[in-house]
C-alpha cells in the first residue's frame, strides 16, 4: 500500500517520503480501515521536527498521520458497536497513528460513526480539534453561565470550541481577524475582538476560564485576565509536571517537565491561576459526543485546501505557512466525498 513515512528526525525539514509498505493486520481489539481522508495537522510537522520526542519516541521509519476518516474493512474482534462497512473517524492512538496510508489498523476504543450530515473531507477535519475542545473543557470542568476566552479561535480549533463551550452553557468570547467576525458569532460567540484594533488583554478581566492556542507571550496576558482561581489549559506553552503526571510518563519524565514548565507553574502562582498543558489524546467515545453536538447545530468544520497522498510535502508545507481559512486534507481514496483541490 501507498504511504507517507518519517524516515529520520530533522529540525529543518518536514518532507516526508513516500513509500510502499504492507497492509497492516490488524490485533485483536482492532478494525482495520481502508482510509478515505486523512487531516493534516501542526501536530505532523511537530513530529518531522523531533519537538515531541519526549512525550511519544517514535521508532523510524513511521507512517504519519493522526487523523483519519475511513471504512472498517475488517474487525480483529467482533464488536458490538462497530461493523465492516461502516464510516468512521478517529484521531489515532498516539502510539499507533499512520493516518497517510492506504489502509490502518485502530484500536476500536479510538473510532467513533461519522454523522452522515458531514462529507469525508468535512469529517477530516473533526476529529483532533474536536477532541482537543473537549479535552479542555474537561480539564477546566466549566459550570453553565461562567465565561470562557478561546484565543484565536477563527481558526479549525474555533470552529469546534466554540459551538461545544456554547453546548456546555458557557459565554464565549474569542479575538481574531475582523474578516472572520461574522462567522465567529454565526458559531455561537457572544464577543469578539479584532486582534489588529482591540487588546482583549486590557478590556478582560475576571474571565473564569481561557483556552489558549497561540502561546508565547499570550499566555501570560491571557493569565492577567483571568479571575483569582481561574484555569488555563494551554495548548503551545510548554509541558508540566501536572501534564506529565496526567499522562502515565515516567518519574524522570516527570522531573524533566517539571523543570520544563517552572516558568509557567510560576506565572500561574503569580497570577493565583491554574495552568495546565494539554495534548490531545484519543477517545471515541468523547468524539461521538462532539460529533453529535456539531451535527445537531449544523456545523460543518472549513475546509480550506485537499491534496492527493502524493501532494503529502505541498500539504505540509502549507500547514506550516499558517494564514489557512481552514483545514488542510489529504485525499487517500479516490472513493471519497467532498472539497475542492488545493
Amino acid at each position: 500500500m501507498k504511504t507517507a513515512q518519517l524516515l529520520k528526525y530533522n529540525k529543518q525539514s518536514i518532507q516526508l517520503s513516500l513509500e510502499e509498505a504492507p497492509k497492516p493486520t490488524p490485533a485483536p481489539h482492532q478494525a482495520l480501515l481502508r482510509v478515505l481522508t486523512a487531516g493534516v495537522n501542526p501536530l505532523d510537522n511537530m513530529v518531522s521536527r523531533g519537538e515531541v520526542k519526549l512525550i511519544t519516541p517514535y521508532s523510524l521509519p513511521l507512517i504519519a498521520g493522526h487523523e483519519v476518516v475511513g471504512i472498517i474493512e475488517e474487525l480483529a474482534t467482533p464488536h458490538t458497536r462497530f461493523q465492516p462497512g461502516d464510516r468512521v473517524f478517529a484521531r489515532l492512538p498516539l502510539d499507533n497513528i499512520g493516518a497517510f496510508a492506504e489502509y490502518v489498523a485502530v484500536d476500536v476504543d479510538a473510532l467513533a460513526h461519522v454523522p452522515d450530515v458531514f462529507n469525508d473531507v468535512e469529517a477530516a477535519a473533526i476529529p483532533l480539534t474536536a477532541l482537543t475542545a473537549v479535552q479542555s473543557l474537561q480539564l477546566m470542568d466549566p459550570q453553565p453561565g461562567e465565561t470562557i476566552f478561546i484565543s484565536g479561535g477563527t481558526g479549525a480549533l474555533g470552529a469546534m470550541a466554540i459551538p461545544l463551550a456554547k453546548a456546555k452553557g458557557l459565554t464565549v468570547i474569542t479575538n481574531g481577524s475582523a474578516s472572520n467576525r461574522e462567522r465567529v458569532l454565526e458559531l455561537g460567540a457572544d464577543l469578539f475582538f479584532d486582534y489588529r484594533t482591540q487588546d482583549y488583554a486590557t478590556e478582560l478581566e475576571n474571565i473564569d476560564y481561557v483556552l489558549d492556542s497561540v502561546g508565547g507571550k499570550e499566555t501570560e496576558r491571557q493569565m492577567g485576565i483571568l479571575k483569582p482561581g481561574g484555569h488555563i489549559v494551554s495548548l503551545r506553552a510548554l509541558p508540566n509536571g501536572a501534564f506529565a503526571k496526567r499522562m502515565g510518563l515516567s518519574l524522570f519524565k516527570q522531573m524533566l517537565f517539571t523543570l520544563a514548565g517552572r516558568k509557567f507553574d510560576a506565572l500561574a502562582k503569580r497570577h493565583n491561576v491554574t495552568y495546565d498543558f494539554l495534548f490531545v489524546e484519543s477517545n471515541g467515545a468523547q468524539l461521538q459526543d462532539a460529533a453529535a453536538v456539531l451535527a445537531e447545530r449544523s456545523i460543518s468544520p472549513a475546509v480550506d485546501a485537499v491534496y492527493d497522498l502524493t501532494d503529502i510535502n505541498q500539504a505540509l508545507e502549507k500547514v506550516a505557512n499558517g494564514r489557512s481559512k481552514g483545514k488542510t486534507v489529504l485525499n487517500i481514496s479516490k472513493q471519497s466525498t467532498g472539497g475542492n483541490r488545493g
